[in-house]
């Protein structure tokens, strides 16, 4: 059976009850716990220094995440990995030298991988995705919480799948955007293996728990046909 993991956004949490928010998802069964970084450059906001990664280190053992939303990333790569960040992700768009990122993020004691926007082609990675444990597909465009997930998103999975199953690569796919109980399915059915969520764990009604089952259950109803 397919393992799906459930990475929840901290971009979403209460940053006043952090590390209890943190917790709580860990508890209820987060597999990784996701970290947006951006510079307000690359996206039209600002969040998570190398602080926030630190402290998040120190209230859960569950791998960090990290996905850099910035302008020149290579100038940040150890920074954040001696803060605790388990997994970097760097985007296409903002990486001339991406071979030579990828690897200095693993050489530096961390999982790489490769983030595109929804307008970039899927195909501008494909010479890099050999080199990467994680490709990370945006389904909304960057910088913002709580859109709309983009349909069109799903034929960039598939294609992705596709090329897995080819041997292409052996990387996990990660969707992060507009992640919830009406979409999780439909992207996980188009090949996903990780579900980045945020409005929808942190800020759900009734709670992390509940958010978060809420997305299990949709993945189990998939899983078991």
């Amino acid at each position: 059976m397919k393992q799906h993991l459930i990475a929840p956004s901290i971009l979403a949490a209460d940053f006043t009850r952090l590390g209890d928010q943190i917790r709580n998802a860990e508890e209820a069964g987060a597999d990784w716990i996701h970290i947006d970084v951006m510079d307000g450059h690359f996206v039209p906001n600002l969040a998570m220094g190398p602080m926030i990664v630190r402290a998040c280190k120190k209230v859960t053992g569950l791998p960090l995440d990290v996905h850099l939303m910035v302008l020149e990333p290579e100038k940040m790569l150890e920074s954040y990995i001696n803060a605790g960040a388990n997994r970097l992700t760097v985007h296409i768009e903002t990486c001339p030298h991406i071979h030579r990122t990828l690897q200095s993020i693993r050489e530096l004691g961390a999982d790489p991988g490769i983030t595109l926007n929804p307008g970039t082609p899927v195909e501008a990675i494909r010479e890099v995705i050999q080199m990467v444990d994680t490709i990370l597909v945006m389904s909304v465009d960057p910088g913002f919480g709580g859109q709309s997930f983009l349909e069109s998103s799903l034929q960039r999975i598939k294609t992705l799948s596709n090329w897995r199953n080819e041997g292409l690569t052996k990387a996990l796919i990660e969707v992060d955007g507009g992640i919830d109980a009406s979409s999780i399915q439909k992207v996980a059915l188009a090949g996903a293996d990780v579900f980045v969520a945020g409005s929808s764990i942190f800020a759900y009604p009734a709670g992390i728990q509940a958010g978060i089952d809420q997305l299990r259950q949709k993945l189990s109803a998939i899983e078991v046909q």
